[in-house]
């Protein structure tokens, strides 16, 4: 019995200890939401988080995973890294636009996939894909730029199309855009 009572007074003052260091401030960055800054998982840096813009992010287009033949379908990720001290924010998807000349198709949202806020601290990357079926040469899709922008930014970014003709579908193309994720997921 004397081995066991140490035992239980030890465990009982460490589990009042951590009680009397619980918070509900989630400005005081102590307590049971000390790992994420905030009340019920909510990071106080999220919170104060402004919408990630271009100007503020390192950018990579590719590399491809390119479709080599008619049918076939590729796929063009895109990172995103935060390059500034502070956090930001991307929730839901890019806008993306195909460009041939003066023609433009926006490419639609993957209707399957399920959006989420993704904070940004620096350094932090985050990525989304834009999936297509090729088309044949000579189709209406030959684009040669890609156009996007984020959402909250008002800039835009262009990179070039050299991917080959997408296929038509409808009246656009046969061309879907991931919601962001997080890099590596």
């Amino acid at each position: 019995m004397r081995a066991t009572f140490p035992l239980a007074v030890t465990a009982l003052a460490a589990a009042l200890a951590l009680t009397a260091c619980s918070s509900d401030d989630p400005n005081t960055g102590t307590g049971s939401d000390a790992a994420t800054g905030g009340k019920n998982g909510t990071s106080t840096a999220a919170a104060d988080a402004g919408a990630c813009a271009l100007t503020g992010l390192n950018i990579e287009v590719g590399p491809a995973n390119a479709a080599p033949a008619v049918g076939d379908t590729g796929n063009l990720p895109v990172t995103l890294t935060n390059t500034k001290a502070g956090a930001c924010t991307l929730d839901g998807f890019p806008k993306v636009t195909l460009l041939s000349g003066s023609t433009s198709w926006t490419v639609t949202e993957e209707k399957s996939a399920q959006p989420s806020e993704l904070t940004l601290h620096q350094d932090e990357s985050a990525t989304f894909t834009l999936t297509y079926v090729r088309g044949e040469e000579g189709g209406k899709g030959a684009a040669d730029t890609l156009r996007f922008s984020l959402p909250g930014d008002s800039g835009d970014k262009t990179a070039k199309w050299t991917y080959g003709v997408i296929a038509e579908k409808g009246s656009g193309l046969d061309a879907t855009v991931t919601p962001f994720q997080t890099a590596g997921d």
